[in-house]
C-alpha cells in the first residue's frame, strides 16, 4: 500500500556537523531510514563556530539557528552541555538563549516549511522548543534527558513537556520504564535508533584476535574504563586493550593504568571517526562496555554487526543490546572480578566467542537495522497524526 508522503521537522542539539561526524550520527541515520519510508525530513539544530547556516548532509537538509554571540555557541555537538551549564554563568545564559531562540526558530520553520509533525530528540532541550506550534510533536529520549528528570523540579518540567506531545518514545526498554515512572505511568514506548548496517559488516574469517579487546566510549566515570583497567590487572591472561575515546578523565586513567602495571598492554587511540571503527571491531575478540546506566549502548550494536561479541555490565539499555549467554556476557555492575573472568573466558574459548558474535549479528539486524527502525518510526508518525 502506498502511503502519503510526510514532512517531519527534526529538532535536536546533536547532529553531524559534516558527513562522517560522530555527533548525533544516530539521528542522521534515523532521518535517512524514515526517508525511505516516504518521509521528508528537515533538521533544525543550533549554530556553532565554523558551521554554515544551512547545509545538506547525506541528502538531509539542515538548518542551524543562532542563539548567542559566536564565542558562546559551544553547547551543542560535543557532549559537554551539562558541564558548561553547571560550571559557569556564561553557560547558563547560553542555555537560556538557546531555549528562547530555539523555540522561535521552530516556530519560523513550521510557518515556512509547513511540516506535518515535529520530532524532538531529547525532551530537554528540544522538547521544550518543539511543542505548541500548531502541529503534533513526538519526543524520543536518548538517555541524558531521562536521567535529568530524576530531580523533582526537572520531573515537573518533564511532565509539562510530555503533555504537549502526541507520543513519547525512548531508545531502550530501561529508559522507557524510567520515563513512565517519572510521568506517573503515561505510555512511553521503546523505539531504538538505527545502526549503520552498511558500514558495520562481518569481518574476514579469523580476523578476530583472541587476546585483543576493545573499549569505545567517552573517558569519564560513567563509561567505566577505570573498572576495566582494574580487571586487566586481576586477569589471568595478559590480553591487550585498544581504547577509543576522549574525555575529562583521560589523564587520570592513563596514570591509573601505569600504577596498575597494565599501561604497556593498552593502546590509546583517542577520538576516531566512525569510518575507522569497523576495522577495530573486526580485529577484536570482544567489545567491553563497563558502563552504568547507558541509555542504549549503540557501540554494542555496531560491534554485534561486525560479529564481535560484547561483555557489558547488566545496566541500563545494555540489557536490550546483549543477550547473556547467547550474544555476549552481562556482568553484575561493578563486579571487577567477574569482568576479568569474562574477558579471560573469551581468550580461552575463542570458538564460543565467535559463535556468540555470529548470533549477535542476527539479532542486531532484526532489531536495529534501518529498515526495522524506519518502519517503526513511520508507524509512530502515522499514529500521532491520527491521534492514537
Amino acid at each position: 500500500m502506498t502511503r502519503a508522503p510526510l514532512r517531519v521537522l527534526f529538532v535536536t542539539h546533536a547532529f553531524p556537523r559534516q558527513a562522517g561526524d560522530a555527533a548525533g550520527a544516530f539521528v542522521l541515520a534515523l532521518a535517512r531510514a524514515v526517508q525511505r519510508e516516504g518521509v521528508e525530513v528537515e533538521v533544525l539544530t543550533p549554530a556553532a563556530p565554523g558551521l554554515a547556516a544551512s547545509d545538506t548532509i547525506e541528502g538531509i537538509r539542515v538548518r542551524r539557528y543562532r542563539y548567542a554571540p559566536s564565542a558562546w555557541e559551544t553547547l551543542a555537538y560535543t557532549g559537554t552541555m551539562a558541564e558548561q551549564v553547571s560550571g559557569s554563568l556564561r553557560g547558563k545564559l547560553a542555555l537560556a538563549l538557546m531555549l528562547w531562540r530555539g523555540r522561535r526558530a521552530v516556530g519560523a520553520a513550521v510557518r515556512a516549511w509547513r511540516p506535518h509533525l515535529v520530532h524532538a530528540h531529547w525532551w530537554f532541550p528540544s522538547g521544550m522548543m518543539g511543542g505548541g506550534h500548531g502541529v503534533p510533536m513526538i519526543i524520543t529520549s536518548h538517555g541524558s534527558d531521562i536521567r535529568l528528570a530524576r530531580g523533582a523540579r526537572a520531573r515537573t518540567l518533564f511532565q509539562r513537556v510530555a503533555r504537549q506531545s502526541a507520543g513519547m518514545y525512548a531508545v531502550s526498554g530501561w529508559l522507557a520504564r524510567m520515563a513512565r515512572e517519572a510521568l506517573g505511568g503515561r505510555s512511553v514506548e521503546t523505539a531504538p535508533m538505527p545502526a549503520a548496517t552498511a558500514l558495520f559488516t562481518p569481518p574476514a574469517p579469523d580476523a578476530h584476535e583472541k587476546d585483543r579487546m576493545l573499549f569505545v566510549g567517552r573517558l569519564n566515570a560513567q563509561k567505566g574504563l577505570a573498572d576495566l583497567l582494574q580487571a586487566m590487572a586481576r586477569a589471568r591472561r595478559a590480553w591487550t586493550l585498544d581504547v577509543v575515546g576522549e574525555g575529562p578523565d583521560a589523564e587520570a586513567l592513563r596514570r591509573r593504568a601505569e600504577s596498575l602495571g597494565v599501561a604497556d598492554r593498552i593502546t590509546w587511540l583517542g577520538h576516531l571517526p566512525q569510518s575507522e571503527l569497523p576495522a577495530l571491531y573486526a580485529r577484536s575478540a570482544a567489545l567491553i562496555i563497563p558502563s552504568t546506566e547507558e541509555g542504549l549502548g549503540l557501540v554494542g550494536v555496531e560491534a554485534a554487526l561486525c560479529e564481535t561479541p560484547v561483555i557489558a555490565y547488566a545496566s541500563g539499555g545494555l540489557t536490550d543490546v546483549v543477550r547473556d549467554g547467547a550474544t555476549g556476557w552481562l556482568i553484575p555492575t561493578g563486579d571487577v572480578a567477574a569482568l576479568a573472568h569474562a574477558v579471560d573466558g573469551v581468550v580461552e574459548r575463542p570458538t564460543k566467542a565467535r559463535a556468540y558474535g555470529a548470533a549477535a549479528r542476527v539479532r542486531a539486524l532484526a532489531t536495529f537495522s534501518p529498515e526495522a527502525v524506519g518502519t517503526r518510526y513511520r508507524a509512530a508518525y502515522d499514529a500521532a497524526l491520527e491521534g492514537r
